[in-house]
C-alpha cells in the first residue's frame, strides 16, 4: 500500500475532534455556570440564617431570576460563540453573587428594605449588566469590528471621561466628581465605560502607530528612550490623568487609565524605556498633585500617618481606613462566619470597602478564594490575548484583562494600606450600577474575542 493510501486509510479524526471541542467547552461552563449559582444561593441563605435567624424567599427570588439570566447568556454563547473561554461566565457570575450576598449582609445590619435595599438594586443593576453582555455578543460577531471605530472610541471615551464635569448634570459625591445624575433617581459613573472605549482606542492608536514608537531613539544606559517629537501620545495620555485629579478629585481612575495606557505601550512596542519614562510622569505629578491639592495630600497624610489620633480623628481622616483594617483583622484566617462580624461599622463597606466587609466574615481564605477567582479571569484574559494572531486582539484582550486586575491591586492596595486609599469599586463584587455593566460587558468582550481567537485560521506548515 502506498504512503497516500495508508494517510487516506486512516480515520479522519480531526474534524470530528475539533467538532466536539465546543459542544464540550459549552457543557463545562454549564457545569461551572450551576456551581456558581449554587454558590451564591448558599451564601444568601447563610447570610439569613447568620444575621435574621431565619429564612427570607425575596431575594431568593431576585437570585434565582438572576440565575435564569445568566444561564440565558450561557445559551447564548452556544449560537453566537460557541468556541468561547468557559471560564470566564462562571467566575463573573460568583464573584457576582457573593457580592450581592455581601450588600445584603450590610442591609440587614443597617435595617433597610425594599428599593431602598442595595441588594436589590444591585440584584436590577446586575440584571441590566447581563443583558448588556447578551447584547454585546449579539451585535459584536468579530471583534476586528471595532479597530474600524478607533478614533471614534478615543472620542467617546474622552467626553464620558468629561461628561460629570458639565453642570447641572455632573453630581460630586465624596468630593469627587465623577458621577451623572439622572433626576432623583439614579446616578451612573461613566468613566468605567470610558475605560472600555479608551482600551479599543489604544489598541488601535497603537497597532496603527507601534513602528514610529518602538523603532528609532537613542540608547542611554542601555535602553533606547524615544525622540521628543515621539513622545505626544504618552504627554497627552498624562496631561489627561493629571485633568482627572485636578478637576474630578479622582487619583484612583487617573492611575487606571495613565497604568492601562502604559501596559498596552510596552506589549505594542516591547521598550522598557517608555515605561520608565510614564512611571516618572505619573510619580512626579503626584508628588506635585500632593503637594498642591488637599485632597491628594490628605490621601498621602491618611496613608502614612493613619493610626495617628489627629490624623483618626480629623475630618476626612483616617478613620474609614483603620476601621477597615480592624474588620481584617477581627476576621482572621477563616473570618466569624456569614451575618456574625460587623462590617456595618466601618463607612460605606458595601463599596468602597466591600473586600474589608468581606475580609471580617469570609476571613483570609476566604479573601485567598475571591483573589483566586480574579487571578484566573485575568491569566483568562492574558490567554486569550497571547493566543491570537491579530495585534489588535492581542493588545484589546490583555488590556481589559489587565484594567481588571490594576482595579483590584488599586482598590485592594488601598483598603490593606499598601497604597493611598482611591474610591475606584472592586470588579462584580461593589455596590455599583455602572462598574456592573462595565465590567460585564469586558466579560462580553473577553468571550468573543476567545471565540475569535479559536476560529481563525491558522497558517499549517
Amino acid at each position: 500500500m502506498s504512503k497516500a493510501s495508508a494517510l487516506s486509510a486512516q480515520p479522519a479524526t480531526g474534524p470530528v475532534r475539533r467538532l466536539h471541542l465546543p459542544q464540550k467547552l459549552r457543557n463545562l461552563e454549564l457545569f461551572l455556570v450551576l456551581i456558581a449559582c449554587f454558590i451564591n444561593a448558599s451564601a444568601v441563605v447563610l447570610v439569613q440564617l447568620g444575621a435574621l435567624g431565619e429564612l427570607d424567599p425575596t431575594l431568593m427570588l431576585l437570585g434565582a431570576g438572576l440565575s435564569v439570566l445568566v444561564i440565558s447568556l450561557h445559551v447564548v454563547l452556544r449560537f453566537v460563540a460557541r468556541d468561547a473561554d468557559p471560564f470566564i461566565l462562571p467566575i463573573a457570575t460568583v464573584l457576582n453573587g457573593i457580592g450581592i450576598a455581601m450588600i445584603y449582609r450590610i442591609d440587614i445590619a443597617n435595617k433597610q428594605g425594599g428599593w431602598e435595599s442595595a441588594a436589590v438594586r444591585q440584584t436590577v443593576w446586575s440584571a441590566l449588566a447581563i443583558f448588556s453582555a447578551i447584547v454585546v455578543l449579539l451585535v459584536i460577531r468579530n471583534h476586528r469590528v471595532l479597530f474600524r471605530y478607533t478614533y471614534i472610541a478615543g472620542l467617546v471615551g474622552v467626553l464620558l471621561l468629561f461628561l460629570p464635569l458639565i453642570p447641572g448634570l455632573g453630581q460630586e459625591i465624596s468630593g469627587a466628581r465623577v458621577w451623572i445624575h439622572f433626576g432623583s433617581f439614579a446616578t451612573f459613573q461613566p468613566g468605567e465605560i470610558a475605560k472600555i472605549a479608551l482600551a479599543v482606542f489604544f489598541a488601535g492608536y497603537l497597532v496603527r502607530n507601534r513602528d514610529s514608537l518602538s523603532m528609532v531613539g537613542k540608547k542611554i544606559f542601555g535602553a533606547r528612550f524615544p525622540r521628543f517629537r515621539d513622545l505626544g501620545p504618552i504627554l497627552v495620555v498624562w496631561a489627561l490623568s493629571m485633568s482627572v485629579i485636578i478637576f474630578q478629585r479622582d487619583l484612583g481612575t487617573a492611575l487606571l487609565y495613565f497604568g492601562l495606557f502604559l501596559v498596552m505601550l510596552y506589549l505594542a512596542t516591547g521598550r522598557l524605556s517608555w515605561v520608565i519614562l510614564g512611571l516618572g510622569l505619573f510619580l512626579g505629578g503626584a508628588v506635585i498633585a500632593s503637594q498642591t491639592l488637599n485632597y491628594v495630600n490628605g490621601r498621602f497624610t491618611n496613608w502614612l500617618d493613619a493610626l495617628n489620633p489627629d490624623v483618626y480623628n480629623a475630618k476626612g481622616g483616617s478613620f474609614q481606613l483603620v476601621q477597615g483594617l480592624f474588620g481584617l483583622a477581627k476576621g482572621g484566617l477563616l473570618g466569624t462566619g456569614w451575618g456574625q462580624g460587623r462590617p456595618e461599622i466601618t463607612p460605606v463597606p458595601q463599596s468602597d470597602y466591600i473586600i474589608a466587609s468581606l475580609g471580617e466574615e469570609l476571613g483570609l481564605a476566604g479573601l485567598f478564594a475571591i483573589l483566586a477567582l480574579y487571578l484566573l479571569f485575568v491569566a483568562r484574559g492574558f490567554r486569550i490575548g497571547f493566543a491570537g494572531q491579530d495585534d489588535f486582539g492581542k493588545l484589546l484582550a490583555v488590556g481589559l484583562a489587565f484594567v481588571v486586575a490594576l482595579q483590584c491591586f488599586i482598590v485592594i492596595g488601598g483598603v490593606t494600606r499598601v497604597i493611598p486609599l482611591t474610591g475606584l469599586t472592586t470588579p462584580f463584587l461593589a455596590a455599583g450600577g455602572s462598574s456592573l455593566v462595565a465590567n460585564w460587558i469586558i466579560a462580553a468582550l473577553l468571550l468573543r474575542l476567545s471565540d475569535t481567537v479559536r476560529n481563525q485560521p491558522r497558517l499549517v506548515v
